[in-house]
């Protein structure tokens, strides 16, 4: 393998990935979780920042259609290439109402973990959030 061909292909996989995580930024700025759907992987896992832990993209889909958000904002996103697989990292400011009609205004931090499926699809199969500390 060429270390051209490497990089182009890294540089790919990062604006492909990073594009990924604004379109499910926008899912939640605009409270529409179909945007989402695509983005999952099927086994998708998530760990929220309280601990909650969500095992299949059908769960997580269902929580992001009762979440409503007022404010999404991604700090400094980063997206790391590993072959088929990419890590995004960044910081986020999200408030709203969660799944049981809570206000929250949070800060804190995410990573995304993304894989290239069969046929070229970019998928996230495992995301976890840390809250700061207030």
């Amino acid at each position: 393998m060429s270390t051209a061909w490497s990089q182009a292909n890294t540089e790919a996989t990062v604006k492909a990935v990073a594009a990924l995580e604004n379109q499910w930024a926008q899912a939640q700025r605009t409270n529409n979780a179909d945007l989402v759907a695509p983005l999952l992987a099927e086994n998708f896992v998530q760990t929220t920042g309280t601990g909650i832990v969500t095992t299949s993209k059908a769960a997580a889909l269902a929580t992001a259609k009762a979440e409503k958000f007022t404010i999404m904002e991604y700090i400094d996103l980063k997206v790391y290439a590993f072959g088929d697989t990419a890590v995004a990292i960044a910081g986020f400011h999200a408030k709203g109402t969660d799944a049981s009609g809570k206000a929250f205004d949070e800060t804190g931090r995410f990573t995304d973990t993304w894989t290239r499926m069969l046929g070229g699809k970019w998928q996230c199969v495992a995301s976890q959030d840390a809250l700061a500390v207030k």
